[in-house]
């Protein structure tokens, strides 16, 4: 690992400062990927603003069918909230799949979001409840942030401070782990709300999560797994690597899309 300067910032704006005054420097939150690049030597920022001690960017609230969650709130406390359980069980429950108990308690929703990564399981979530992304500067609705693997809508130094969302009538969320990093080798959450049915795929996609409109229009149709097997799954806009092709990838699509719904009820 090369040499960093480190930061504990207190606030948003003091986090904004640190970040701005330092050409090379990063937002370190849970810290799951970039330390583990870092030691690597894959990144090598010049200063780490640490953005754990903001209060301001952590907890849930839930008022009415309105949920707000503070970019700094770990997966474990996403999985554990009764809150959040009482009106979207369903991201409490995906949350409770990301990683292994160490990962959970450290890694946050925000740095997730941030990162992008085609095979995160929180982007699926954002992207099919119709989520806004808020930053210290502006707030971004799901299907303009996301721009492809690892890339978002963000600019450069801006800070991801909440994610916002109206809790949909029903959403589910199932996933084909990779028995190893429990990344996704396909996930597929589903939302039916005031904004119609919504389905976002992750871990499949060859440019990252994206929302599947033709099961979309089936369960529009009829909200039922039955609907979503009658689809025909693109395989050539989906990714090929040493654990999946494309093929098995689209009929996973498929079956993790009927297990969603079922969830769901």
């Amino acid at each position: 690992m090369y040499d960093t300067n480190y930061h504990r910032a207190s606030s948003v704006e003091e986090a904004v400062k640190l970040r701005s005054s330092q050409d090379e420097a990063r937002y370190l939150s849970g810290g799951m990927t970039l330390i583990a690049t870092m030691k690597q030597r894959l990144a090598a920022p010049s200063d780490l603003v640490d953005l754990r001690h903001v209060a301001s960017m952590k907890g849930i609230s839930v008022e009415g069918r309105k949920v707000r969650i503070g970019a700094g709130t770990t997966h474990a406390e996403v999985a554990s909230s009764s809150a959040l359980k009482s009106v979207c069980p369903a991201i409490c429950h995906l949350a409770g799949m990301i990683g292994d108990p160490h990962v959970r308690h450290m890694g946050t929703i925000g740095g997730s979001v941030a990162n992008n990564d085609p095979a995160a399981d929180y982007p699926s979530a954002v992207l099919a409840l119709n989520a806004t992304v808020v930053t210290d500067r502006r707030e971004i609705v799901a299907d303009d942030y996301f721009q492809g693997m690892f890339d978002t809508a963000l600019e450069e130094g801006e800070l991801i401070t909440a994610i916002t969302f109206e809790a949909p009538e029903k959403a589910g969320y199932a996933k084909f782990p990779n028995p190893a990093s429990r990344y996704a080798l396909t996930g597929v959450f589903v939302a039916k709300g005031a904004s119609g049915v919504r389905v976002a795929v992750t871990g499949a996609g060859s440019n990252g999560v994206f929302r599947a409109t033709d099961i979309e229009i089936a369960l529009s149709a009829s909200w039922s797994s039955d609907f979503v097997a009658s689809v025909a799954v693109d395989a050539g806009q989906l990714m090929e690597d040493m654990h999946a092709t494309p093929e098995y990838r689209a009929n996973l699509v498929k079956v993790m899309a009927k297990r969603a719904v079922a969830m769901a009820g």
